[in-house]
Parts: structure tokens; C-alpha cells; sequence
């Protein structure tokens, strides 16, 4: 549907009928060169090397470009009212990005997919370069971002690669467009499926997997509700005995309380 927002990974492709279908489908034939062509440049620009490869490497790196998109979720999901976590689980089952040091999954913002070729991007310099190779080469069917917004079904998305790359502006688009489909369908299940496809087939195990992600990511934020509330408990604790110690000593100095032994 030309509505929907797709991130396509090897396990969501369309469905094409078996046997040689480009020999006898001109627009087949097209779409298979334009896919090798993709797969072509993908694999000369989409692996970095060298310093690019040391830094995507880094834990450091990850660290910190793995939470732009769920800051920029978090925002999203308080200024259009979306439930909590929604939009950071749709961002992991776009664009997540597992890393066996971490043993977590981040949501990528410069990933890049045409077709079954994806790729993680070191940077949003590499990225937009990236996206205008294969625009280049006549490629449209082109995922982006944290979202997975494409560009062939969301042609007036942004006003240049540089906002598509933004995670604020990515994920800003993605929750209108949510927001939106939540209107039209009175439900997150539906909005959520429908977000990836219209398809029946296609949306339900969609939306059993970004639960998978919410499910993780409410009780995350749990978690971290919990340690910030203790963390508030011990600092007001250490406050009140410190005080309590300089009442002590102060009373002490006084004479009006018999020093320590």
C-alpha cells in the first residue's frame, strides 16, 4: 500500500510467484537490475572500514547514537499523546540494531534499506551519501532513519536528506503519521500494523513483534522509574543524617551535649 512506512527485512519480503517472472515481466526484469544495483553499491559504500569501522565498533559510539532515537521517541510520545514506549518499540523493529557487548537491542539512525540490502551507517554524513548513490542509480524503494520512513510511499516526508536523517524530524514524521492511522482505525494494534502494511498477513506478526519490543521497553522504563526513585531516597537519606551529624557536632561545640567516646 502506497500508505504504509516499510522497513523491509529478508523475513518481511513481498511474496512473488515462483519461477523466472523478469523474463516474461519487463517491470520485473527492471526491478531485479535495480535491485543488483543496489546490492552492488550497498556493498561498496554500506560496509565502512578503517577508522569509520573502528568507530561504529566502538562501544562509545553506540552508546550515544543508540539513544538518539529513543530520545527523540520519548518527545514524540509526549507531544502527540502516543502510549508511552509505542513509538521506541516501533523504532527497535525498524532500525534496531542488536550488540552482543551491550546485550541489547539500539534503534540505529542511520540506517539505510533497499529491498532485502541493509545497512548500518557510521554516521548521517555516510548515510545521506549512501541514499543519493542509489537515488543516483534510479533506486527508489529506500528506508531511512530511525523509523524506516520510504521515501518511494513518502516522497514529501522532508525537504532534504539532512531533516530525513534528523531523529528528531524522523521520528516526528512517523508520529503524525501513527497518530493519524490511530485516528482513522480507533486502535494502536491496527495503527501499528497498518504502519508497516495494510495487508492482513503482514500487519498482525508486525504487530506481535513491535509488542515483543514495548513489552521490553515498559518494563525498562520501569526499572529505571524505580532506580531513579531510590536514587532520590538515598540522596534525601544522606542529606538528612549529614544534617543530623552537623546538629551533633554543632550542639557538641556548644557543650550541650556530651562529646562522643
Amino acid at each position: 500500500m502506497k500508505h504504509v512506512l516499510v522497513a523491509r527485512t529478508p523475513h518481511r519480503h513481498r511474496k512473488t510467484s515462483r519461477g523466472n517472472t523478469s523474463a516474461r515481466d519487463p517491470a520485473g526484469r527492471s526491478l531485479a537490475l535495480g535491485l543488483a544495483l543496489a546490492a552492488a553499491i550497498l556493498s561498496q559504500l554500506g560496509a565502512p572500514n578503517g577508522a569509520a569501522a573502528a568507530s561504529l565498533r566502538a562501544g562509545e559510539a553506540l552508546e550515544t547514537h543508540g539513544r538518539l532515537c529513543t530520545m527523540a521517541a520519548d518527545r514524540a510520545e509526549r507531544r502527540y499523546r502516543i502510549p508511552r514506549q509505542l513509538l521506541a518499540a516501533i523504532s527497535l523493529a525498524e532500525s534496531g540494531r542488536y550488540s552482543r557487548s551491550h546485550r541489547a537491542t539500539f534503534a540505529w539512525p542511520w540506517t539505510v534499506r533497499s529491498g532485502k540490502f541493509s545497512r548500518y551507517l557510521p554516521s548521517r554524513a555516510a548515510a545521506i551519501e549512501l541514499v543519493k548513490r542509489l537515488q543516483a542509480q534510479g533506486v527508489k524503494n529506500i528506508d531511512i532513519g530511525c523509523m524506516q520512513v520510504n521515501l518511494a510511499y513518502h516522497p514529501d516526508a522532508f525537504a532534504n536528506l539532512k531533516l530525513a536523517f534528523n531523529p528528531a524530524d524522523n521520528v516526528d514524521y512517523a508520529a503524525r503519521f501513527l497518530t493519524r492511522l490511530h485516528e482513522s482505525k480507533r486502535s494502536w494494534a491496527l495503527a501499528v500494523g497498518h504502519y508497516h502494511s495494510a495487508a492482513r498477513d503482514k500487519r498482525i506478526p508486525y504487530w506481535r513483534r513491535v509488542v515483543k519490543f514495548w513489552n521490553a521497553e515498559r518494563r525498562r522504563a520501569a526499572q529505571a522509574r524505580r532506580g531513579r526513585i531510590i536514587a532520590a531516597y538515598e540522596a534525601r537519606r544522606r542529606e538528612r543524617l549529614a544534617a543530623q551529624a552537623q546538629r551533633r557536632n554543632r550542639l557538641m561545640l556548644q557543650g550541650q551535649i556530651p562529646p562522643r567516646r
